[in-house]
């Protein structure tokens, strides 16, 4: 872990929970702190978790097990035990500072007093890094966790939508009266044009009776006068074709 006193960056949040971030102080693998101003402006130190490390559950139960073991009172021969053994193990060192406040989501974070070149909030990232048991440190190759490269802050999710608008009892009560009125007004309207139509219909009229009045008999009319037709002979039957008529001399002989 490195000291590094220098504004906020693109990417940090502009704040946690109630305390506003004015810079950073430090930048350690697991997560980076800040220098931040609670509501009744005291300073504090705010330690958040890389969005890396936030991802991966068990380095972020680590951090929130080492916040809650700094919560608990530590007083009698109880906790002189408790301290002893978190001491061994290394997640609760002697000058742990008290939390402030704490927030154990998605995104973790941790604020305690800020007390210049005193410890901070970066004492709850120690144990994110996995560095020894109880038998002394490890042996074997170096266990590099996959996100120690990641150096953004771990944002929160975003906050639920609110939920939908709730109409008080008088609105609730109006918009059941107003469809109570257009539902009768429906039915009336549809009474009237149904059943009360089929009433109202006029009967269908009689027909008139049919009367036969006798008409005179038809008179016939007299045909157009024609040329008369020639009429054959009284003696004859049949017509005969008339015969050449003689000249005056009597005609001449052959």
């Amino acid at each position: 872990m490195r000291m590094m006193v220098t504004p906020l960056q693109y990417g940090d949040p502009p704040h946690l929970g109630p305390f506003v971030l004015q810079a950073r102080l430090r930048t350690a693998p697991a997560g980076l702190v800040y220098l931040g101003q609670a509501p009744d402006g005291r300073a504090v130190s705010v330690a958040v978790l890389t969005s890396g490390a936030a991802l991966d559950a068990a380095a972020r139960d680590r951090f929130v097990t080492a916040i809650r073991d700094a919560e608990q009172p530590r007083a009698g021969v109880l906790g002189w035990g408790a301290t002893l053994l978190h001491r061994v193990r290394g997640h609760a060192p002697a000058d742990t500072p008290p939390v402030v406040a704490m927030h154990d989501g998605r995104a973790p974070w941790v604020a305690v007093p800020y007390v210049p070149g005193g410890p901070g909030a970066e004492r709850f990232l120690d144990p994110v890094m996995v560095s020894g048991t109880l038998i002394g440190r490890r042996q074997g190759p170096e266990f590099v966790p996959h996100w120690l490269g990641d150096r953004s802050p771990a944002f929160p999710g975003p906050p639920p939508p609110p939920p939908p608008p709730v109409g008080t009892r008088r609105q609730v009560v109006l918009a059941s009266a107003l469809l109570a009125t257009l539902t009768l007004l429906l039915l009336v309207m549809l009474w009237l044009l149904v059943f009360r139509g089929d009433e109202e219909q006029e009967p269908a009229r009689p027909l008139p009776a049919t009367n036969f009045v006798p008409t005179p008999p038809p008179v016939p009319t007299s045909p157009e006068p024609q040329e008369p037709s020639p009429t054959p002979s009284e003696g004859g039957s049949g017509s005969q074709s008339p015969l050449p008529r003689s000249s005056d001399n009597g005609g001449e002989d052959i």
